[in-house]
């Protein structure tokens, strides 16, 4: 079990524009998944991208099997690994919900996404991926996708009156942060 460092919004790491990946189902492609998986976990993320551990590669994982203590009410997304993704809108209909991220540790802010989308991609071995998915899945997908643009969500909060700490603005998931 390797449990990598995560990147804190400040290094320019996390502004790069992330490369496709080109080669599948080599050994240092899965050894990266069940690195960020550990990584993940350990902090109890909802989705992890390779450019948050400083890895230069369109590959974003999200997902669990069981309940997160970060977001102790949302639904569960299947354990996914989503390489050299395309997110396509359906409709122009968008939700505004909370989100954090473990490379701005401590914040949450209100993102606006679309409500509904279309991800298509690979998983490790080459395989193609093609969902069509909603509400909290949907955002998980933007969210850690986002990444491999070097974005953050900070950078698509609209109302800063809807940003601030964990610890303020939910206090019993606070401490799931700290762990």
């Amino acid at each position: 079990m390797t449990i990598h460092t995560i990147l804190k919004m400040g290094d320019p790491r996390l502004l790069r524009i992330a490369q496709p990946v080109q080669r599948f189902d080599t050994d240092a492609l899965h050894l990266l998944v069940r690195d960020m998986f550990d990584t993940m976990r350990s902090v109890n993320g909802a989705g992890l991208a390779a450019p948050q551990i400083g890895v230069d590669l369109q590959v974003v994982i999200f997902g669990s099997t069981g309940a997160n203590p970060r977001y102790p009410d949302r639904p569960l997304v299947p354990p996914t690994v989503l390489l050299n993704p395309v997110i396509t809108p359906v409709g122009a209909e968008e939700d505004e919900d909370w989100e954090g991220c473990l490379s701005v540790p401590g914040l949450r802010g209100k993102v606006p996404r679309w409500s509904r989308i279309r991800y298509t991609g690979f998983d490790p071995y080459g395989d193609p991926i093609d969902r069509t998915v909603e509400g909290f899945h949907a955002r998980v997908v933007q969210h850690e996708c986002d990444h491999l643009i070097g974005k953050l969500y900070p950078m698509r909060v609209r109302d800063f009156a809807q940003f601030g700490y964990t610890e303020v603005l939910f206090p019993g998931i606070g401490a799931a942060e700290d762990e």
